[in-house]
C-alpha cells in the first residue's frame, strides 16, 4: 500500500463530527449496513488513489487547500466533494499521471465500455487554471455538478457530452476560454440532436467568459435563473441541418446583460461582442421571462435576442420568445435575421427596437 493510500481515512466513529463540516446528517444504521465509506483526503495527499479505492456508494471528501493534481472518474454511483468550497484543484507541478490531466482536464467523469457512468456528484469545489476544461464529463447519466467554481480554464469552465438527466446548479464559472458551461451532443461527431433528458442548468452565475453558456445539438432541457453578465456573449443555442435539429428547450427567468467584452473572431464564428440570447438552427424552443438588457456590438450576432440562420444554413423554426423584458441592446433589443425560417413567433415583450421593425408589440 502506497503512503498516500495508508494515509486515507476510513470514517466509522468520526463519521459524526465530520458531519456538521460537511453539511449532512451522521450516517444511519441502513448506511453502514450498505457499508458506505468516506475517504477523506488532505492536501499533500492523492485524490486519485482515494476515488481508485472507492467502491459504489462512497463519498470522497477533500479537505480545505490546493491538490495539484487531475482526477478520472469512471465508476458509477460516487461522490466527490470539498468542505466549504474552499478545495482546489489546480494543473500538477509534473506530468499528468492519468488521461484526465494529459488532455488538460481538471475533473473527468468518462464512460467505459461497460457504458455510462452514472449518479456522480461533484459539489463544493474549485477547479482553475487547466489548460483544456476545469470539468470534462462524457457518456455519464445523472451527473451533478453543485457548487463548483471552474475559473481561468483554457476551453471550456464545465462540459458535458453525450450525457443525460445532467444538473448543474448553483456553480461559477469565469474567465474561461471559450463557454463557461458547454453542453454537446458529441464534441467531435456530427449527428442529431442529442435528447438531454430532461438536463437542468439552473441558478449558476457566468461571466467574463467567451461565451456564458453553450446548448449545442441538443434537446429536451431547461436553461433557467442563469446569471450571465459580462462575456462576450450570453447564451447561444446551436443547431445545424442534422436530425433531430436543436431546439424543444426552454430559456427562461435568466439574467442576460452587460456581455459585451471582445473576443476575436474564431473558425466556427465571426468575432463576437454584445450578444444577449441568440438562437441558431433551432426549433420548437421557448424563450421566456428573460431579462436581456445593455447587450451592445457590432458583430454579425450582436443584440438582445437574435435568431440567426446558421452558418450551414439551417434555419430557425417554430421558436416562440414572449415575454422578456429586451431593452438597451444594440443593434436592438429583438432581431430576426432568418426570414427563411418558420412559425417563429416574438410576443409581449417589453422593449423599444427591433429588426425588422414590428417586432415589439
Amino acid at each position: 500500500m502506497t503512503h498516500g493510500a495508508r494515509r486515507m481515512t476510513y470514517l466509522g466513529c468520526a463519521a459524526a463530527a465530520l458531519a456538521g463540516a460537511l453539511g449532512a446528517a451522521p450516517p444511519s444504521q441502513a448506511a453502514a449496513d450498505r457499508d458506505d465509506r468516506v475517504h477523506v483526503v488532505r492536501p499533500g495527499e492523492s485524490i486519485q488513489q482515494a476515488v481508485d479505492a472507492a467502491r459504489p456508494g462512497d463519498t470522497v471528501v477533500l479537505l480545505p487547500g490546493v491538490y495539484r493534481e487531475s482526477v478520472l472518474i469512471n465508476k458509477s454511483h460516487l461522490m466527490l466533494r470539498g468542505v466549504d468550497g474552499e478545495a482546489v484543484l489546480a494543473p500538477p507541478v509534473t506530468r499528468a499521471e492519468n488521461a484526465c490531466g494529459q488532455t488538460g482536464d481538471g475533473i473527468c467523469v468518462t464512460a467505459g465500455p461497460g457504458g455510462p457512468v452514472t449518479d456522480v456528484h461533484l459539489r463544493s469545489l474549485t477547479v482553475e487554471g487547466f489548460r483544456r476544461n476545469g470539468v470534462w464529463a462524457s457518456g455519464t447519466e445523472g451527473l451533478t455538478v453543485r457548487h463548483v467554481t471552474a475559473r481561468h480554464n483554457g476551453q471550456w469552465g464545465i462540459g458535458l457530452e453525450k450525457s443525460v438527466h445532467s444538473l448543474l446548479h448553483d456553480d461559477t464559472a469565469t474567465e474561461n476560454g471559450d463557454a463557461g458551461i458547454f453542453l454537446a451532443n458529441a464534441v467531435t461527431e456530427e449527428g442529431g440532436a442529442l435528447d438531454t433528458r430532461g438536463t437542468l442548468i439552473v441558478e449558476n452565475r457566468l461571466g467574463g467568459n467567451r461565451i456564458g453558456l453553450t446548448a449545442r445539438r441538443v434537446r429536451n432541457l431547461l436553461i433557467a435563473h442563469n446569471n450571465v453578465v459580462g462575456n462576450c456573449a450570453g447564451i447561444f443555442v446551436v443547431g445545424d441541418e442534422g436530425r433531430p435539429k436543436a431546439g424543444a428547450l426552454t430559456v427562461r427567468d435568466n439574467d442576460v446583460s452587460r456581455n459585451n467584452k471582445h473576443c476575436p473572431a474564431t473558425k466556427r464564428l465571426p468575432f463576437l461582442q454584445g450578444s444577449g440570447v441568440v438562437l441558431t438552427g433551432t426549433e420548437d424552443a421557448l424563450v421566456q421571462h428573460n431579462l436581456v438588457r445593455d447587450n451592445v456590438g457590432d458583430s454579425p450576432l450582436s443584440g438582445g435576442v437574435v435568431l440567426f440562420p446558421s452558418f450551414v444554413k439551417s434555419t430557425n423554426d417554430r421558436n416562440l420568445i414572449r415575454d422578456n423584458v429586451a431593452l438597451r441592446n444594440a443593434p436592438a433589443d429583438l432581431i430576426n435575421q432568418d426570414p427563411a425560417g418558420q412559425g417563429n413567433v416574438f410576443v409581449r415583450n417589453t422593449c423599444r427596437t427591433s429588426k425588422p421593425v414590428g417586432l415589439c408589440r
